[in-house]
Formats: C-alpha cells, structure tokens, sequence
C-alpha cells in the first residue's frame, strides 16, 4: 500500500495528466512494483509498446495543438527530426503534404505567411 502511494503520488507530482516512461525513475524495479499495483487497481492506466503486424516496434510522436482563431498553438511534445528517422513508406498526396509542411507555432506560421505575402507584393509590382 505504501508503494502505491509512493508511487502514485509522485506521478500525480511529476507528470500530471501526460504519459511517461520506467526509465523517469531513480529507482525502476521499485517503481515498476508501485506502478505495477497502480494499475491492477486502476488508478493509472499502461500504454504498451505498439508494434507493427511483423512484432517490430513503431514509433509515435504526439503533441497537442489548440486550434484558434489566430491560427493553430502547439502547446506540448518534444522536438521531431525527421532527418533521423529512416522508413520505407512516404506521404505521397499533395495536400498532405502541404499540411505538414506548415507550422503549428503561431508566430513561424506568421511569419511565413507575411514573407509570403511580401515576396508575391514584389512580384506584382516588378511586372
């Protein structure tokens, strides 16, 4: 009981609402126990690792975007390169791809959209 206290209560400190992994904690085996009655009483809830239909592990990576008025926040998730990661499949619809090429931060996304707008003023005004 005092394991799940512990450990409970240091997840509910740490990581409030967002998912996380063994390896945050100084001490893994005692977490994995604490953590381990957690969720046989269902106070937390285990994300396995996700594979593909061959076993092999996937990888995901997740953030939280507010959709407003002004345009679109990115508010949570950690840094993505894409130059690090190698796959066999690509994005190949057009509109897809425009899609993800554009900024969930707001202030990027503006400014893109005002050096676009500069650069197609320019253009006008030379023809």
């Amino acid at each position: 009981s005092s394991g799940i206290n512990a450990e409970y209560g240091d997840v509910c400190n740490r990581f409030t609402l967002m998912p996380f992994t063994l390896r945050a904690f100084e001490e893994e085996t005692k977490a994995k126990m604490g953590l381990k009655e957690c969720v046989t009483h269902e106070l937390l809830q285990a994300y396995p690792v996700q594979q593909d239909a061959t076993g092999q592990p996937v990888a995901q990576f997740k953030f939280t975007v507010l959709i407003v008025p002004n345009g679109n926040i990115r508010i949570n998730g950690g840094l993505f390169d894409p130059t690090l990661c190698k796959s066999e499949h690509s994005v190949e619809d057009k509109d897809i791809i425009e899609l993800l090429a554009q900024s969930a931060n707001r202030k990027t996304a503006g400014k893109k959209k005002r050096k676009k707008a500069k650069t197609a003023a320019e253009e006008a005004n030379t023809n």
